[in-house]
């Protein structure tokens, strides 16, 4: 029988038996054109060769027959010759030497040993090249491999790390466009956050001040606004220390329509002194001073005054200078005391002042002219001067500190300051104006005051007096009998405030007149307190603030002085 690759063939080189392995397996030597190609069989050891060396010649190429006692021990790692066991497919490989070497003893046998193989050559038999080795070595096995004798040991892998780093390196370079997007999306968001806060705020603004497009011409000036309004009023008299004299202005800063005044009061409205009699304004500065002058201005027109500011012409001629002048226009040309000098004031439009020139255009008043015309002037020169003042608070007081003059205790030179800063600020955007104080010439306020100014500039209400409140109680002789002296100590006898009195068209019947109905109750007790008819007593419109207003006509009865 032929093998099935290796047909029998009589002049084919048999292969030679050159030892045994460890089983008593022969092992052949196989010529050089094999049937497999053994990366081994190139290999040359240094121990080997000296092996080679040592033996003698008369071995070498000669088979070796397997001899269990007396062969010396085979050592198959000692020479080309040795067997690779294979760990992948059970295989044995036998190594093929490049020249005939002498071949080491064969290994001592083993307890069981191995049956003898075929000789070379027999039918049926293949090379042990191609026999299966066994999957494990024997049990008395003892020799020791070495690492370096395997190919399929594992080495490190130098560019493990490499790849390691570069993960690293595209994980982190991901986090940080992820955290970039993140960081854009929030600056984006935050920014129109910010457009639409500013966006509010700007339309509320404007709609707070009355200047949104469509808004009628009086929500545009800032003059009216729905709900309750806050005001800050400050009263500021003029002392002329030359020509002697007073005159009066109330400084009004609605901060909720921001819109700031200058309500001119002319001296002769009648107001109520301390002990409630009927006066006039200019008399009253003079005699009862700033505390009661500012009492009485307030019982007059119901409306809280925050302070008092005394501004003696000196001053206001430093003040004028401190703010480098100012520009107004002037409707009178206005003389320099000195004869045969040039006027100080030129009538005309923008007409530049200093100190001096802003003190004779506020206190001039031209023979046989009205007070009101006086008083116009100066209302000009302080609101030329608001113009100039500093809107920041801090500048402000620091332009009043240089008056270094005495101020009112009601009013400090920090909130004077503070006071004029947000006056300034109207004055310089043109949210500001001037409005006369309508007065009679019985010093009471004409019809139409309430409504123009007290209501709408001063927010001055007639409301129910709360717990220990006064009522006001304005006086108004039409009896013809020159009552009204003795009906004021009637009334402050009873209990009320008098806040102004005057003359009147003579009338048959008396009347009291209440505006609000929760006042009905107090104008029947002040009718009955005069000694006036239940029947008297009727719904009207009071002059002023004034809760209730008596009209005296002939049918009252003057009291007998005691």
């Amino acid at each position: 029988m032929n093998d099935q690759q290796h047909p029998y063939d009589p002049y084919y080189p048999q292969p030679q038996i050159i030892g045994y392995d460890e089983y008593g397996q022969p092992v052949y030597q196989q010529p050089q054109q094999g049937y497999g190609y053994d990366p081994y069989a190139q290999q040359s050891y240094p121990e080997q060769q000296q092996y080679q060396e040592q033996q003698p010649s008369q071995y070498q190429g000669q088979p070796q027959q397997h001899q269990p006692s007396h062969e010396p021990q085979y050592d198959p790692y000692g020479q080309q010759g040795y067997s690779y066991p294979s760990y992948d497919t059970g295989q044995q490989w036998a190594a093929q030497p490049e020249a005939a070497a002498p071949v080491a003893p064969a290994a001592p046998p083993v307890a069981q040993a191995a049956p003898v193989a075929a000789p070379a050559g027999v039918p049926g038999q293949r090379p042990a090249s191609e026999r299966s080795a066994p999957s494990r070595p024997a049990p008395d096995d003892d020799r020791e491999y070495r690492t370096e004798q395997f190919s399929f040991i594992e080495e490190p892998d130098e560019d493990s790390e490499d790849v390691i780093d570069w993960l690293k390196f595209t994980e982190s370079r991901s986090e940080r466009r992820e955290e970039a997007r993140r960081r854009g999306r929030n600056r984006i968001i935050a920014l129109v956050v910010v457009l639409v806060l500013a966006a509010v705020g700007g339309v509320g603004y404007l709609w707070s001040a009355g200047k949104l497009p469509g808004a009628s011409e009086e929500q545009q000036k800032g003059s009216t606004a729905t709900g309750p309004q806050k005001r800050d009023t400050i009263v500021v008299h003029l002392h002329n220390t030359t020509g002697g004299g007073t005159s009066t202005v109330l400084l009004v800063n609605n901060t909720t329509t921001r819109q700031g005044t200058s309500v001119l009061i002319p001296n002769s409205v009648v107001v109520a002194d301390g002990e409630g009699a009927a006066t006039t304004l200019g008399k009253s500065v003079e005699d009862d001073g700033s505390s009661g002058t500012r009492e009485a201005i307030g019982n007059l027109l119901g409306a809280p005054i925050t302070g008092t500011w005394r501004l003696d012409t000196p001053y206001l001629d430093t003040l004028v200078d401190l703010v480098s002048g100012i520009e107004t226009d002037t409707d009178t040309d206005v003389p320099d005391p000195k004869k045969g000098a040039e006027p100080l004031v030129r009538k005309g439009e923008k007409q530049s002042l200093n100190g001096r020139a802003a003190v004779a255009y506020a206190t001039y008043r031209a023979p046989g002219e009205a007070e009101t015309k006086q008083l116009q002037r100066f209302g000009q020169v302080m609101f030329a001067v608001l113009r100039k003042i500093s809107d920041n608070p801090e500048s402000a007081t620091m332009t009043v500190e240089s008056l270094t003059q005495i101020f009112d205790p009601s009013l400090s030179e920090k909130d004077l300051g503070a006071a004029l800063a947000k006056l300034a600020e109207h004055a310089k955007v043109g949210d500001y104006k001037t409005a006369l104080l309508p007065v009679g010439q019985d010093g009471t306020l004409t019809e139409g005051a309430s409504d123009s100014v007290v209501k709408d500039i001063l927010g001055g209400k007639v409301t129910a007096p709360a717990a220990g409140d006064v009522p006001r109680v304005s006086l108004r002789d039409g009896s013809g009998k020159k009552a009204t002296e003795a009906a004021r100590i009637v009334l402050i006898n009873g209990g009320y405030a008098f806040v102004g009195g005057g003359d009147a068209d003579i009338q048959e019947k008396s009347q009291v007149v209440y505006g609000d109905d929760l006042q009905k109750a107090t104008a029947a007790e002040v009718a009955k307190t005069l000694g006036l008819p239940a029947g008297s007593v009727a719904k009207g419109k009071p002059s002023g603030a004034a809760a209730v207003t008596v009209i005296l006509g002939q049918d009252y009865k003057v009291p007998e002085a005691r």
